[in-house]
């Protein structure tokens, strides 16, 4: 009587090699490493402002109106992430920022109510960021170059709409997003947007195909290109999804100050890349998270806020944030340099 044998399973077939899987566990080990460094750096922050200036800094006011200003400069950094990501740059998002904020608060523009308020915003930022990608995609622009001409041409362009003037918004249902009457939960309404932006972007980047491609293109564009994607649009797309986060955050900002001014956006490029680049984002790409990048804004505004509380100049807080990218660079090119 014969016993029926069933074959071995072949264990390869469903088991990533040991040597893979411990890639996989040493750049999953750093991420976590890197979040909870993070948010460690959160807490301690949030100690001494409880410590430093207990009723005023832990008032719930005055933590939404941190979370407010985040959710500008978030969105930002979200579209941000991506490019730095892609091994590109945007020395553009700020101008970006004040050029769409004018557009959409003229007084022709205004006419069209909510709607086109916002729908300008988002133009300009969509076209802003087509410029872009066409002339570092297509047109083989640095993208240094390139993003350093929009930031000029787009700050011109802005203090020529204004004429150096406070447009002030006169639509309700615009300004009405400002009030505590909208807030939902507590929670105000740019704060819900920034969250959106920010699992939107996640999802983008770490569940979809183009995710994976803006990874591909950052760390190794030939490679890339020889695997079959089209690394020039993918750039393009990348610059304007950058674009889209500008306009986004832009009426954002309307919302929040309740007017467009040439000079909004000032040094967003700054922050943005600050935050990307403390939240894990290599500058030269290949590499990043988006709730690194966020925490990294979180950080940033959480100093800023605590700054101004306890009367210390501006000028401090650039030197704070440039001594935090020094620190941030210096620790990404050690973990470099022991993997």
């Amino acid at each position: 009587m014969t016993q029926n044998v069933s074959p071995p399973r072949d264990s390869t077939s469903k088991v990533p090699p040991s040597g893979e899987q411990s890639a996989w566990r040493a750049v999953l080990f750093r991420a976590d490493v890197r979040t909870l460094s993070l948010l460690g750096v959160l807490a301690v922050l949030i100690l001494i402002g409880g410590l430093t200036k207990p009723d005023q800094f832990l008032d719930t006011r005055n933590l939404q109106l941190v979370l407010t200003q985040a959710s500008v400069i978030g969105v930002v950094t979200v579209g941000m992430t991506f490019v730095i990501i892609s091994g590109g740059i945007d020395l553009s998002v700020g101008a970006i920022v004040a050029l769409a904020s004018v557009w959409a608060t003229t007084v022709a523009t205004q006419e069209y109510g909510f709607a086109g308020i916002l729908f300008t915003a988002v133009l300009v930022g969509l076209g802003c960021g087509l410029v872009n990608g066409v002339l570092i995609a297509y047109g083989g622009m640095v993208p240094f170059i390139a993003t350093l001409a929009m930031l000029a041409s787009a700050r011109g362009l802005a203090l020529q709409i204004t004429d150096g003037r406070t447009q002030i918004v006169t639509v309700d249902s615009v300004l009405d997003l400002g009030e505590r009457d909208a807030y939902v939960l507590g929670v105000p309404p740019l704060v819900l947007v920034f969250a959106a932006v920010t699992v939107v972007g996640w999802l983008v980047l770490n569940r979809t195909t183009f995710g994976r491609r803006s990874v591909a293109v950052g760390g190794n564009a030939e490679a890339a290109r020889l695997a079959g994607i089209d690394v020039r649009r993918q750039r393009l797309y990348l610059y304007l999804l950058s674009g889209l986060c500008c306009g986004i955050a832009a009426f954002l900002l309307i919302v929040l100050a309740g007017s467009g001014q040439n000079t909004n956006g000032n040094l967003y490029e700054l922050d943005a890349i600050a935050a990307a680049i403390i939240g894990g984002t290599l500058l030269t790409g290949g590499r990043g998270t988006i709730v690194g990048s966020v925490l990294g804004v979180l950080i940033f505004t959480t100093i800023t806020n605590l700054f101004a509380l306890n009367n210390l100049q501006t000028d401090v807080q650039q030197i704070a944030k440039g001594a935090i990218i020094v620190a941030a660079v210096l620790v990404q090119r050690r973990t470099a340099n022991t993997t």
